[in-house]
């Protein structure tokens, strides 16, 4: 039996819950992930899983070995990656997750300068703002908006962005133009952006010198992906806030505005997050170090960006 690949496959087990997630993420076929944990067991004389028509759960022998084993392996992993990485260019998939807009302005535009410097990753892109569970679905590391709430995710800080306040002309004709935040509360509607690992509606937030307003939206409307929101927003339904890289496009075109110029918002943090039990590899740290640098690339507009004035 070989011990290495046995641990390797029981952590996997215990990580994703059962054998068939398991044996997909291992890519290998049920009966193989099956033998080799009852061989580990065998070898150990004792039970590490007991097993049910529905679900694994572990022994408390398991319990512990589970955790040795991780230690173990990822000392392996830490070491094989400092051998090879003066040796050869990190190399293999990787399977990122990322909000959409992130995927179409800040990675996919520049995707060409990472495969020339990296040739050997096979990138697998996940876009969406939706909760993931890492290890089940085998995601290396993800690419989010805002500060990090779980605190079994590691999280390294890539960027920031500027978040503005802006609306389509189509709505301030209807509505007319706030003129304070606090007119969102009554008399004007915004466009809700729905946090799914809050499980809530996100606030506005407005400051200006040391006056700082947080705002619950009134909304018609709230979605949980970035492009919907920015296309919501477009659509004359209500306001909203967004990075200015996200809007450049529409605000060139005209179907929007900034509103509120005078309030500043709260600047929104970028975080790439990986598992605690997931070892930080080579591939994953170019990427990150790649994407850090994009992030910081984005500038704001030169020009003075366009401002509703009211038609006399």
């Amino acid at each position: 039996m070989d011990q290495l690949s046995a641990m390797r496959v029981f952590v996997r087990v215990v990580e994703t819950g059962n054998f068939t997630r398991a044996a997909a993420a291992l890519d290998m076929p049920k009966t193989t992930v099956t033998n080799m944990v009852q061989g580990l067991e065998a070898h150990l004389h004792t039970t590490l899983l007991n097993r049910t028509t529905r679900r694994v759960m572990v022994t408390t022998d398991g319990a512990l070995y589970y955790e040795r084993a991780l230690q173990i392996l990822s000392e392996i992993d830490e070491l094989d990656g400092s051998m090879s990485h003066s040796h050869a260019g990190p190399s293999g998939r990787l399977r990122v997750e990322m909000a959409g807009a992130f995927a179409d302005l800040i990675v996919i535009p520049n995707l060409c300068d990472f495969y020339m410097s990296y040739p050997q990753i096979q990138l697998d892109i996940g876009v969406g703002d939706r909760l993931v569970d890492y290890i089940a679905e085998n995601v290396d590391c993800a690419l989010r908006g805002g500060t990090p709430t779980d605190q079994s995710l590691v999280a390294r800080k890539v960027g920031e962005l500027k978040m503005r306040t802006f609306a389509s002309p189509l709505y301030l004709e209807r509505h007319g133009a706030p003129t304070h935040p606090n007119d969102l509360t009554e008399g004007h509607l915004a466009v809700g952006y729905l946090n799914a690992a809050a499980g809530r509606v996100l606030s506005m937030e407005f400051c200006r010198g040391d006056e700082v307003i947080e705002i619950p939206p009134r909304y018609a409307i709230s979605v949980n992906d970035a492009r919907s929101y920015v296309n919501a927003i477009i659509s004359g339904i209500g306001v909203g806030q967004a990075a200015s890289f996200m809007v450049k496009d529409a605000v060139a075109r005209g179907e929007l505005v900034e509103i509120l110029p005078d309030w500043e918002c709260e600047v929104l943090p970028l975080y790439i997050v990986y598992p605690q039990t997931r070892h930080l590899s080579n591939k994953v740290r170019v990427f990150v170090d790649w994407l850090a640098k994009r992030v910081q690339a984005l500038k704001e507009p030169d020009q003075g960006r366009p401002r509703w004035e009211a038609a006399e």
